[in-house]
């Protein structure tokens, strides 16, 4: 080959990939910009007034749909999810709300980086009270009654998947903005005895009532399901291999991620639900990896997120591991159930 060809090659090659790369950069402008356009074949999204006590029950959650209403918390009728949504104008990246109290996790975006809060709010989604959030938001739960929040944030990666990540988790009494930053400093009691270990992390809080409740310790490179107690300041391992619980309205059951035996590192879990009583564990029908904290529609049905073409949507199946999965809401994620 002379060094006329190779030159000549060379000089395809760079107009090539430089044809490439505007190509991707012109894609990629192009997909950022529809971001702030309503999808033709996407939900409906109308700006409304959303509130925690509505005449009627309804569904809400953070709205992942294109257009000027991503990331705000909308609402739709519960009896008719696929409605147009009402959104609210308050963008969260996480989300509960239980007897007319919410919790939004927020990113407050910076000149060099974005730093994150806690946002408690009223019935019409005013706030009431906000605190710093030490890292990126991941789960978030208000109690039955309305009077304690908590969340949990990644200090340190942001993934479940791997170790290599940190968690924080934080407990507000909305009665008198008293707050547990770090669950961490409780007293732990492991297998019936106490433990003390520098590894430790603590994310996921589910509420029982207004001093019980339950979360994931991981330490030693295990998980496990324990109930803690807010005034005595208390965690008690009760059962191993649970992440993410989530308790049903009765009270009796714990739906959770468990890590499966011979599934990817990357996508580790399945959905279970275990009884409290039997410490029975049951696999539901949903077969595909769960990363997500499950809520409760009612005392025989979850919803949970999944990937979507637009972030997640949400799905749900029966907890009594019978019949099949389907998708409940396309473009959604952290849903609450209000009436």
């Amino acid at each position: 080959m002379t060094r006329r060809s190779r030159l000549l090659i060379l000089l395809l090659a760079v107009v090539l990939l430089g044809a490439v790369g505007t190509g991707a950069v012109l894609h990629a402008a192009h997909r950022s910009g529809q971001r702030d356009e309503q999808q033709a074949d996407g939900p409906t999204v109308r700006p409304g007034t959303v509130s925690l006590r509505p005449p009627t029950p309804q569904l809400l959650f953070r709205n992942l749909a294109w257009g000027p209403h991503r990331d705000e918390i909308a609402a739709v009728p519960a009896g008719d999810v696929r409605g147009p949504r009402t959104a609210s104008g308050v963008k969260c990246l996480r989300f509960h709300a239980a007897a007319g109290t919410a919790i939004c996790l927020q990113a407050v975006h910076g000149a060099l980086e974005d730093t994150y809060r806690a946002v408690v709010l009223d019935s019409q989604l005013h706030e009431l009270h906000h605190f710093p959030a030490a890292g990126i938001p991941t789960r978030a739960r208000v109690s039955p009654s309305g009077h304690l929040v908590a969340w949990t944030v990644f200090v340190s990666g942001d993934s479940y998947a791997g170790t290599d990540f940190s968690t924080r988790t934080a407990i507000v009494d909305t009665r008198t903005w008293s707050i547990d930053d770090n669950l961490e400093t409780f007293h732990i009691t492991k297998d019936g005895h106490p433990y003390r270990a520098a590894d430790t992390n603590i994310w996921g809080v589910t509420f029982a009532d207004d001093n019980r409740f339950y979360a994931t310790l991981a330490t030693g490179g295990k998980t496990y399901l324990v109930r803690g107690d807010v005034e005595a300041r208390t965690l008690t391992t009760l059962h191993s291999n649970v992440e993410c619980p989530s308790l049903s309205p009765d009270g009796t059951r714990i739906a959770y991620k468990k890590r499966v035996q011979g599934a990817s590192p990357d996508a580790p879990w399945r959905l279970y639900v275990l009884n409290l009583r039997t410490m029975k564990e049951t696999a539901t029908a949903e077969q595909r990896n769960i990363d997500d904290q499950a809520l409760w529609a009612d005392n025989s049905t979850l919803d949970y997120a999944l990937p979507g073409d637009y972030g997640s949507d949400l799905w749900t199946v029966p907890a009594d591991g019978t019949g099949t999965a389907r998708r409940l809401l396309t473009s959604a994620v952290a849903p609450a159930y209000v009436e």
